[in-house]
């Protein structure tokens, strides 16, 4: 039997149908009550957490209470039971939140955010507790998941496709790593079912690294609306977002940052444990299922 923490919420749920489907039995596990671990138990998919909260509106208590507390509570139960794989899913964000190069899990940690340092506390605190030769620790860190059902930043450009308005930021060039929800069942999948595989840190992404000008004209090509990118000069975008920053305006220097950074994250490690070259999924068609779930 699989426990799987979190089981509500879009990973959850796709975790859970497919793990299923592939003869995996799975109970979920609801911690918000009194909860106890069957020991007859093979794992505890840990997914239950606080999201990352871009409009800064939770209190920073939040997210130590539930990513980092619990986090613990669930351990030291997993410890001192039967079981033998903990899979806890962290983020890129608990190391990183811009990155110059490619990701790779030797990044020095430095969140900047009380989501990221939440994040890392937990991962700190598993890694520093002696674990018997007969379990596995796996802690995730997954970029940008996505799939159907699941909107988020997609449906936001989605949506500025749809209704024919140009993308104005087409002069600046960046690439970015995503996660379709294909490939992270499918890695889940091989981790528990490969014994073989040594505890660790891992960086879930897909194989491609994808432009903004790229994803762009990939939901054009999936919704079927003409996309329509604009070359403005990007020293012209900036004063414009320093103006943003004295004024109200919709675009201010951090939102062309988050709009036109670069973040690539490299899963050539996980890879390599799984002796395999590719993942299942390429990062185009896996966006292109989810923002054709869009029109549904």
């Amino acid at each position: 039997m699989i426990y799987i923490t979190g089981a509500s919420g879009f990973v959850g749920q796709n975790l859970s149908k497919y793990l299923f489907e592939n003869s995996l039995d799975v109970s979920h596990l609801s911690l918000r009550n009194e909860w106890t671990l069957d020991t007859n138990a093979e794992a505890i998919i840990h997914l239950a957490g606080k999201a990352h909260d871009t409009a800064n509106t939770s209190a920073e208590e939040e997210y130590f209470k539930i990513n980092t507390d619990l986090t613990k509570k669930i351990f030291d139960e997993f410890l001192n039971s039967e079981i033998n794989d903990f899979i806890y899913f962290s983020s890129v964000k608990a190391t990183a939140d811009t990155i110059d190069n490619i990701l790779d899990e030797k990044h020095l940690s430095n969140p900047q955010t009380p989501y990221g340092k939440s994040k890392l506390l937990a991962e700190e605190y598993l890694l520093s507790k002696t674990l018997p030769d007969n379990k596995r620790l796996f802690i995730i860190r997954p970029c940008m998941i996505h799939g159907p059902g699941n909107k988020g930043n997609l449906n936001l450009l989605y949506k500025v496709v749809e209704k024919g308005i140009p993308w104005p930021l087409a002069s600046f060039e960046n690439k970015r790593s995503f996660l379709s929800i294909d490939n992270l069942n499918f890695l889940i999948l091989r981790i528990l079912k490969n014994k073989n595989i040594e505890s660790g840190i891992y960086n879930f992404a897909d194989d491609e690294f994808i432009s903004t000008n790229e994803l762009i004209k990939t939901i054009g090509e999936a919704s079927g609306k003409k996309s329509k990118l604009w070359n403005i000069s990007t020293n012209l975008i900036s004063k414009v977002a320093k103006i943003g920053d004295r004024v109200k305006l919709p675009l201010n220097s951090e939102r062309l940052k988050k709009l036109t950074e670069s973040y690539m994250v490299s899963n050539d490690k996980i890879k390599q444990a799984l002796e395999i070259e590719k993942l299942p999924v390429s990062a185009k068609k896996g966006l292109i299922k989810t923002i054709k779930s869009f029109k549904k």
